[in-house]
């Protein structure tokens, strides 16, 4: 599913991820992994051992970064505001995906 937070951040776009990176978010090492593939809602890991592997941006620190980044520099409060109900309907629609400690930090931002 596809929410205003995400057509905002595109990170199929905008996040440059390296092997290294992705293998030590999947916990396995780098020589496991054939090729990332950036699709427009999950990246698709070729592992040798696995076959494939889907990944949430979501799941990506990065994400988070860039949420944190949109808060310290959303140039108006109305903005601001705007980014706050996306981040409330992305919290509802993917509460798998965030945290408690995860969504009173953007809260506190």
């Amino acid at each position: 599913m596809i929410t205003s937070l995400f057509r905002q951040i595109q990170p199929a776009q905008r996040f440059r991820l390296s092997l290294r990176y992705i293998a030590c978010l999947l916990k396995i090492p780098v020589s496991a992994i054939v090729r990332i593939e950036s699709w427009a809602y999950v990246l698709f890991v070729h592992r040798r051992d696995k076959g494939g592997q889907f990944v949430s941006y979501r799941t990506l620190n990065r994400w988070m970064r860039t949420i944190t980044h949109m808060i310290q520099t959303s140039p108006t409060l109305e903005d601001l505001k705007q980014l706050g109900l996306w981040i409330q309907q992305e919290s509802v629609n993917f509460e798998d995906r965030y945290s408690p400690k995860e969504l009173n930090y953007l809260r506190r931002l």
